[in-house]
Parts: structure tokens; C-alpha cells; sequence
């Protein structure tokens, strides 16, 4: 009888159209990068059916940039909807204990809280990783858990419930998270051969690097199976005909050097497809997108009115305007301290590296792995090659720029060619522009309480000169 009274006083203080709101849902991948065959990459040809359907039932969009090449920085903006480096959460796996806890700024709500506002219930199946402080009740509102006793967990907090969790007759916002580019494939019986994989040339061409590049196709084709299994749910729910499904990812693929966390091509480039009631079918559109716009589009398909800070616009909106150019960015990740901005126009890639001191293959989390090893190795013996050696362990430039119809895999920096003169100005004007007018709070060295929390948490493993002071501290209390 109490379960029926709260049904029914939710139900009275709903809209009047709440019936008439779709579902929105996000499926949301790691570490995945568009290796399909819509995405010009034929060895997954006809090994994605599900996420192919999807396609032909909507939009596919293959120059989809996110915000930021690493999660936590890139999911923080994304449920705003705005620059991470804007809300000053743009350091990878920060605010993870009370001492450097980051607020967001007054007025700047998540999405699922705006949703919360306007009827709809909110939910999300799998890990947030904000870098901000917030009461997950407040945001999620099918969340039931009770808070665990001691730290927060490395990932942030975790949702356990999906559409099931929702009142009958309540639209909802949800997001379900998938493993993507980290997904076990082991038990897949279709592998990929690595012997048929060519690696870019900033790889040797070697085993190890060809077993990384086929396996990241094998995480697509698993990946589009978990997303057959959620369509099918919905449709014994009964809620497919009603229900909008966004499925992209965090930023590129995990095992690959260059591109999680870094600002290439391969970091920043995820695949974007939108499919439900009212959106057109089997349709392209290959135009410049923002993440940022799937923040923004997501709420103006629940006729919900943008706030007018997001960053983002609406994909299908009648004022609509086609960017002409799309901005990442990447700061300290876990334990590395680096800054990077990038640049994605119609035709080149631009790259400010603001910390040359630093090679490119600094102390980070993939130093465990095989490929990491080898080509530290390698290296070290002066076997690397001319290209790996130059993108590794080079002298990093201020800056960088790839023609990337002539360059895919940029590795031949025009920045001081004197006939891409006028590029390297115009790429150059667009970033200062953009740190301007969002307020890019990279241009402060991150604070000492916060560099501090970082010490306590990994250690040895803090090499840069930032974290010397603390290195100190240690001594002298031993």
C-alpha cells in the first residue's frame, strides 16, 4: 500500500506530457574507438551488425571530438555540458578525497539533475568518474545504495540500477556504461589475426604491437554484442518505439600509445550514432561534432530549454550551425603532470604543448604493460626507429600540425613549414580565442593542497619537479 501511495503521488507530480517525453539513453563506452566498418575500417566488416543497425535507424556522425582523451575529465564534461577546463575539472581523477574536493561552479548543473527538474527519473548503470563533489541521490534518482563506509572508490562512484528501477509511466534519462575498448575478448571465437594488422609507422612492426592493434577490433565486435543485449531488453520492455539511444565513447582506444590520453587524432576521435522516434533513418552527417553537442542535444530532445552556459549546441536545432573547428584538451593524468590543447578543423589537426620539457612517453599507468616495455626497451638500445624514437622520447614542439588527408597518423609536423605559415596563425588565433572566452583554468599550475593529495596517493610514482616540495616534506618528517 506505501509502495503504491509513492507511485501514485509521483505519477501526480509529473508534467501533463510526461507521457508524451521520450527515453533518453546514453550508451556509454570506454576506451572505444570508432573501428567499424561505417568508419572506414573493413576489418571489422560485417562484424558489427547490431551497432550497424543502429546506424541505419538513425545518424551516424564520424567526426564526433570529445572534450578530453582520458575519462574522468572528459565525463566531467559531459554531464554539464561543459569545458571540464571551464569548471576547473580537468585533472584526471581529482577531488578523491576531502582535502582536494572541487565544487562545481554556482549555476552549472549536471544533466541528470536538470532532467530530475523536469520530471523525468535518472539513472546510471556502471561508473561516474566526476572530479567534482556531489550527493549521487541528488543526481540519479533510482539510486538506492547506501553510502559505504571509508574512501570513495578509485573510479568514483558506481550506479547499480537501469529502467527497471523506474516508476511506470515516468520518462527517464538514463546511462548504461560499457567496457568498450577495455571489454575481455577472450572468450570471443571470431579473433582478429594480428598478422593481417599494419600498425602506424610511430609503432615498430612487431608482434606485440599488431596483437594491441587487432585486439582493439575484437573489443568493438564484443562491444556490439552487449549492445544487442540492451536492445533486446528494451524491447521486451516494450520500450524501444519510445526510447532515443545515443551510443558513443569516452575518448580512443585504452592500449594504444598516442591515443588515450594524448591530444591525437586517435585520442579524441569516438564514434557517434543517435537512433530512436523522430530522428532520421540511415542518414550521414559529416560535419565537425563536439561531445559537448550530446550534452546539449540530449536535452533539447526532452523539449527541455538549454541553459546558456553549456558549450554545446543542438545537433537539430533550426539555428543549428555547423562548426567550423573543435577544441580538446588534456592535463595532469593520474600521477603525470602535462598540458596540451588541440585543434580539429576541416582539414588539419593542431597541437600547443605547453610543457616541452617533457617527452611524450612520460611515467603513467601503461608502464606495466608489454608494448610500454618494449618500446622503452627498444629504445634503449637505439633500435626504436627514426619515427617511434621522434614520438616518444623526442623533443617534444611548442607546437604541432598534421594535414590529416595527406597524414593520418601525423607524423609529419608542418608547424615550421613556411608554406603552412597561415594555418599555423589561424590554428594558433582559434585556440587563444577559445582559452579566452572559456576561461581555461589550465593556465594556473594546479594548487598546492591538490598536488599534495596526489603525492599521498601515488607516491614514488610522482616524478615531476611539482611534486618535489612534498618529497621534501617526507624527509624531514623521517
Amino acid at each position: 500500500m506505501k509502495c503504491l501511495l509513492v507511485l501514485l503521488l509521483t505519477l501526480v507530480s509529473l508534467p501533463a506530457s510526461a507521457a508524451d517525453k521520450p527515453n533518453i539513453l546514453w550508451i556509454f563506452c570506454e576506451d572505444l574507438s570508432p573501428w567499424m566498418e561505417s568508419y572506414d575500417f573493413p576489418v571489422n566488416a560485417g562484424k558489427t551488425p547490431t551497432l550497424d543497425k543502429l546506424s541505419k535507424d538513425g545518424i551516424r556522425f564520424p567526426r564526433c571530438y570529445v572534450p578530453a582523451p582520458v575519462c574522468s575529465a572528459c565525463r566531467s564534461a559531459m554531464i554539464t555540458g561543459v569545458y571540464q577546463t571551464t569548471t576547473g575539472t580537468h585533472q584526471h581523477r581529482s577531488s578523491r578525497s576531502p582535502e582536494a574536493a572541487i565544487q562545481l561552479p554556482a549555476g552549472i548543473k549536471t544533466l541528470p539533475q536538470i532532467f530530475i527538474e523536469h520530471g523525468y527519473a535518472t539513472f546510471n548503470k556502471g561508473k561516474d568518474d566526476y572530479n567534482f563533489v556531489y550527493n549521487r541521490k541528488e543526481h540519479y534518482s533510482t539510486d538506492t545504495q547506501k553510502p559505504k563506509p571509508g574512501k570513495k572508490g578509485f573510479y568514483g562512484k558506481k550506479g547499480q540500477a537501469d529502467w527497471t528501477a523506474v516508476p511506470k509511466g515516468q520518462p527517464w534519462f538514463g546511462q548504461i556504461q560499457l567496457g568498450g575498448g577495455k571489454t575481455n575478448t577472450r572468450k570471443l571465437t571470431d579473433k582478429v589475426d594480428p598478422s593481417t594488422m599494419k600498425v602506424p609507422p610511430y609503432f615498430p612492426n612487431e608482434e606485440i604491437f599488431r596483437q594491441e592493434w587487432a585486439h582493439h577490433y575484437e573489443t568493438v565486435r564484443v562491444t556490439d554484442g552487449h549492445v544487442k543485449e540492451i536492445m533486446d531488453r528494451l524491447k521486451a520492455d516494450g520500450l524501444i518505439e519510445n526510447t532515443i539511444i545515443f551510443f558513443f565513447s569516452d575518448h580512443g582506444n585504452n592500449h594504444s600509445l598516442r591515443h588515450k590520453q594524448f591530444c591525437y587524432e586517435g585520442g579524441v576521435h569516438v564514434p557517434l550514432i543517435i537512433s530512436g522516434p523522430g530522428i532520421e533513418k540511415n542518414a550521414t552527417r559529416n560535419e565537425l561534432v563536439s561531445g559537448l553537442d550530446i550534452s546539449a542535444t540530449t536535452l533539447a530532445l526532452a523539449g527541455i530549454t538549454l541553459p546558456g552556459y553549456l558549450h554545446g549546441q543542438d545537433l537539430f536545432a533550426k539555428s543549428y550551425q555547423a562548426r567550423d573547428h573543435v577544441v580538446s584538451a588534456r592535463d595532469r593524468c593520474d600521477y603525470t603532470i602535462d598540458r596540451i590543447r588541440t585543434v580539429r578543423t576541416e582539414k588539419f589537426r593542431y597541437l600547443r604543448n605547453f610543457m616541452t620539457d617533457r617527452i611524450l612517453l612520460q611515467p603513467q599507468y601503461r608502464d606495466g604493460q608489454a608494448q610500454t616495455k618494449r618500446l622503452r626497451e627498444l629504445h634503449a638500445k637505439g633500435e626504436l626507429g627514426k619515427i617511434p624514437t621522434w614520438a616518444f622520447f623526442g623533443k617534444r614542439p611548442a607546437e604541432e600540425l598534421y594535414d590529416l588527408e595527406k597524414d593520418p597518423h601525423q607524423i609529419n609536423n608542418l608547424a615550421n613549414d613556411p608554406n603552412f605559415a597561415g594555418e599555423l596563425k589561424r590554428h594558433r588565433k582559434l585556440l587563444m580565442k577559445w582559452i579566452k572566452e572559456t576561461g581555461d583554468k589550465g593556465e594556473h599550475p594546479e594548487s598546492k593542497k591538490h598536488l599534495r593529495a596526489i603525492y599521498k596517493r601515488w607516491g614514488k610514482k610522482c616524478v615531476n619537479p611539482e611534486f618535489d616540495v612534498f618529497k621534501k616534506e617526507a624527509v624531514k618528517t623521517e
